[in-house]
């Protein structure tokens, strides 16, 4: 049995490798891309069973987003991005368990290689989601704030201003002084902290995901049979609540960043 971090390469078109990971997620993508079309053209006025389950399933997310962000407005532009994103991670995390996948070889000049690997255990993937979840979030408190308030949020120098208004004024005041270092420092650690979301964000699913793969890959090659069982059905578990994390995390942090300047306003009107 060999474990590997990175996907093994199947073959390059051009100078572009195509990964067992990447193959898999393309395979995913198609099938939820039929499976929309198909519901989309048998959509009818009296719903039957598949068609009811898919609007109680639609209502209830786009209800909760709704609830999270507090505006219907919002939650119209928002819900197809998280939506999105958590029936793929879902379908993805899920299609890991089909039966017999990993017995599904193919041979390429670096040898025998699975055709099928768990999408999400593919670092490159999830580090791209993350990005546009990030990237999303920044372009959305831009929107909200503007480019300034924006780049004022990391470089705070109001208590360094008032430090100088005072100096000009002939006055001194080391508690300006130290709020001038203290706004500045919050501002490094605001930026620390946005970097840290596509670690945690990535690292999450990531981690998780191939974690559950490599043990449920052990588990079935040390005791075939049985004994499996229960680490699968906590890797389904898994599967789930990493995509509902995944997508809730991104929700919340586009809701922070829309509420910036409903924030201001607020301060302003009780000023």
């Amino acid at each position: 049995m060999e474990i590997s971090l990175s996907p093994e390469i199947l073959f390059t078109i051009g100078s572009f490798p195509v990964t067992n990971s990447f193959f898999w997620s393309v395979i995913l993508s198609l099938f939820l891309i039929g499976l929309t079309l198909l519901v989309r053209t048998r959509m009818k006025k009296i719903p039957g069973v598949l068609q009811n389950i898919v609007e109680m399933f639609l209502e209830g997310a786009y209800g909760f987003v709704q609830s999270v962000i507090g505006s219907e407005k919002k939650a119209k532009k928002v819900f197809p991005l998280v939506f999105t994103m958590f029936i793929f991670t879902l379908f993805a995390n899920l299609a890991t368990y089909i039966p017999g996948q990993a017995a599904v070889d193919i041979k390429t000049a670096g040898g025998v290689i699975p055709l099928f690997r768990a999408v999400m255990a593919d670092y490159s993937l999830v580090f791209m989601m993350t990005i546009i979840s990030v990237l999303t979030t920044q372009i959305i408190a831009i929107i909200v704030h503007g480019p300034f308030g924006y780049i004022g949020k990391f470089i705070n120098l109001g208590g360094i201003k008032d430090l100088f208004k005072e100096i000009l004024k002939g006055k001194f005041k080391p508690a300006l002084l130290a709020q001038g270092f203290l706004d500045l420092f919050l501002g490094i650690m605001d930026v620390i902290g946005e970097l840290a979301k596509v670690i945690s964000l990535s690292f999450r699913l990531f981690g998780n995901m191939f974690a559950g793969e490599v043990l449920s890959a052990v588990m079935l090659f040390l005791f075939p049979f049985f004994a499996p069982l229960p680490f699968m059905f906590l890797g389904l578990l898994t599967a789930v609540v990493q995509a509902f994390v995944f997508s809730v995390l991104t929700l919340i942090f586009i809701t922070m960043a829309s509420e910036i300047e409903e924030d201001k306003l607020a301060e302003e009107a009780t000023i």
